[in-house]
């Protein structure tokens, strides 16, 4: 067996959509880091202004006072600290204005220099583009690079994203590549970093053959910029999975954008480390139930029956990652409609006890677990004990034979109680969306 060295650059992407971490947060998780052996975090988060909306202003000096202490934390940690910025909804290129942008910018990232940082990231996606921003694009990062390089003589490479930032959308049907990414990748200089997403922008793994295409496309290696446990896009649901479906040899670098949820986070960034440390001999199961096993202690095992129910992340568009929710209860539930269907004896032991170990291991949680963590998923702990009741009363009328003249009632009862607590101000949550249908027939 060829076991690969560990990733190089591995680490977070603070780079979702939604409420930004706090200070107290992004203490935590440089901290958490490196307990489990990332190396990098990125500054990216989508709805801070200076990011993004505003990225010409400079920080206030006390945001500027934050980011310094991180950058110290970082550096004591053994963590790379890289500041991104996301200029491209309005950049400006050339002429009086495009200059005038370029000196904003490099202000901007003196500032951070200033404070420690040696590590920056010019980002462009998430844009409209034009017929030419692969040119312009590939020139202002060439011009930044070579900027950096002349007045900075200890920092390490720019960093990228891309427009057409994920495989797919990088060729067009026939498999040629469309006219952005060929004038990006043709105009870009090779010392910069460049990432992306994968095949998709949140894609169902990524194989060794498919990330060489895309290091085909570039003609060098890749970062991987993983959408999981990200959930800005189901903002209601806890993504608890682990990291998985990742190429098995060595890639340039790895990094794992997270949800706002910052403990819950930690479940699947624990195994993501696992996975930067031996892409070849990564065991995704083996990582969860040790990561859950160190983060839970005595409520390790609540914690996997109600994390195992969470974990698949499907918007039914553009978006499928993560293991199935709830497979054991699935395929139990599954088994019992289609016996009830062809009208068959079957033994509902095992399914009633699948649906008690649901109730009891989310009221277990509920009470015991810490006010911090709870903050992150009490909704989702009340739906999944509302929904082990609603379980319940389906496989107790399949059981006594009472879906042949009330089954579409039934299913209109359940229905209609998932659907209230899903859209009730108090539990607006998303919540094993596959485990719920199975008994909904």
């Amino acid at each position: 067996m060829i076991i690969s060295n560990p990733i190089e650059l591995r680490g977070i992407v603070e780079g979702f959509y939604g409420t930004p971490w706090t200070f107290e947060d992004r203490v935590d998780l440089i901290k958490f880091s490196k307990e489990v052996n990332l190396n990098a975090y990125i500054y990216a988060p989508k709805d801070d202004l200076y990011h993004r909306e505003q990225w010409r202003d400079p920080y206030p000096d006390e945001k500027l006072e934050e980011l310094k202490n991180l950058i110290a934390l970082s550096i004591e940690n053994n963590i790379r600290f890289i500041f991104a910025v996301s200029p491209g909804i309005d950049l400006n290129y050339y002429g009086d204005k495009g200059e005038e942008d370029f000196n904003k910018l490099m202000i901007k990232l003196d500032s951070l220099y200033k404070i420690g940082c040696r590590d920056f990231a010019i980002f462009f996606d998430d844009i409209t583009l034009q017929s030419d921003s692969g040119v312009n694009q590939a020139y202002f990062l060439n011009k930044l690079k070579d900027n950096l390089d002349s007045i900075y003589h200890d920092i390490n490479p720019l960093m990228t994203v891309p427009t057409e930032y994920w495989r797919t959308s990088m060729v067009d049907k026939r498999g040629n590549l469309k006219q952005y990414t060929s004038d990006f990748v043709n105009n870009l200089s090779k010392k910069i970093i460049v990432l992306y997403t994968g095949e998709e922008v949140v894609g169902d793994g990524l194989s060794d053959e498919n990330y060489k295409k895309a290091t085909d496309i570039y003609q060098r290696e890749l970062g991987i910029w993983w959408n999981y446990p990200v959930n800005d896009y189901l903002k209601n649901k806890r993504a608890l999975g682990p990291i998985e479906k990742l190429p098995t040899l060595n890639v340039q670098s790895i990094f794992y954008n997270p949800m706002e949820q910052v403990q819950l986070s930690k479940i699947s960034l624990a195994t993501g480390a696992d996975y930067a440390l031996s892409p070849s001999t990564y065991n995704a199961d083996e990582s969860w139930n040790k990561a859950i096993e160190k983060q839970f202690g005595d409520l390790a095992p609540e914690m996997k029956i109600f994390a195992k129910h969470s974990r698949h992340m499907n918007n039914y568009s553009w978006a499928k990652v993560g293991p199935p929710d709830g497979p054991e209860f699935y395929e139990e539930g599954h088994n019992a409609i289609v016996a009830f269907t062809e009208k068959k004896e079957f033994d509902y032991t095992k399914l009633f006890d699948l649906i008690d170990e649901m109730e009891k291991a989310g009221n277990i949680l509920l009470e015991n677990l810490s006010e911090e963590i709870l903050k992150e998923c009490k909704p989702q702990l009340d739906q999944f004990v509302r929904i082990s009741n609603a379980d319940r009363i389906a496989a107790q009328s399949l059981q006594n034979g009472k879906l042949n003249s009330k089954l579409t009632n039934l299913r209109n009862e359940i229905k209609l109680f998932e659907r209230e607590a899903l859209i009730s101000e108090e539990s607006g949550v998303k919540f094993i969306d596959e485990v719920i249908e199975v008994l909904n027939g």
